[in-house]
């Protein structure tokens, strides 16, 4: 940014006309990977933000490919970050890690995360508990999401595509429970029907174009 021809008068703006240069291909940078890990586990482990920014060293085992949920952080209305047990008695629980997201995490422990056992899996910037508003202005989730093509995309919505996933692995009742961290059936069978709605969906499609080679052989007979 130095040899930039323009005059930047705040750093927010600077950072804007560099990500704008980023994304046109006219930026030689250095891509930051420390919440790549971080997107990845909550999608596919099915976390919650407060569990996933509340996760230590010691709770992920990378040989058994597992992660242990035991905590959660709580932001209340005061700004105040608490950490507390997870949001139900089933949140205490141990998922399984896809490979794929076991090598994504392995780099980031060696990068970004301390020594010590208890030390934090996502730190903020000053090493202390990562806030989700941080985490959104780091990583300028609503503009990244929109030049996805995903405009007001949440994180959220990452756990429920962890959810369908599971769920679109044919699992039964209990073990989705289990890996969704919820103790009564209601939120495990709402992702059991939107799987079977969409397979209702497909079947549908395949029902209209076996009809219609049918009655195109009808037609040439």
């Amino acid at each position: 940014m130095r040899a930039f021809p323009e005059t930047f008068t705040t750093r927010a703006d600077a950072e804007r006309a560099l990500w704008k240069m980023g994304t046109d291909g006219r930026a030689d940078r250095t891509q930051d990977r420390r919440f790549r890990a971080l997107v990845l586990l909550a999608t596919f482990a099915s976390l919650r933000w407060g569990e996933v920014s509340a996760l230590r060293r010691s709770d992920v085992d990378l040989d058994a490919g597992t992660v242990r949920i035991r905590a959660a952080f709580v932001e209340r209305a005061t700004g105040e970050l608490v950490l507390g047990p997870p949001k139900s008695k089933a949140g205490r629980r141990v998922v399984g890690i896809p490979q794929a997201v076991v090598q994504a995490l392995k780099e980031h422990i060696e990068i970004y995360v301390k020594d010590e056992p208890g030390a934090l899996l996502f730190p903020g910037a000053k090493g202390g508990a990562l806030r989700r508003s941080g985490f959104n202005t780091r990583t300028r989730w609503v503009d990244v999401v929109k030049e996805m093509g995903m405009p007001g995309l949440h994180f959220h919505d990452l756990r429920h595509t962890g959810n369908m996933l599971a769920a679109e692995s044919g699992a039964g009742l209990k073990d989705l429970m289990a890996r969704m961290g919820h103790d009564n059936v209601r939120a495990a069978l709402i992702y059991q029907h939107a799987v079977r709605g969409a397979d209702q969906m497909i079947t549908d499609a395949i029902d209209r174009q076996i009809k219609k080679e049918d009655d195109g052989e009808l037609m040439a007979r």
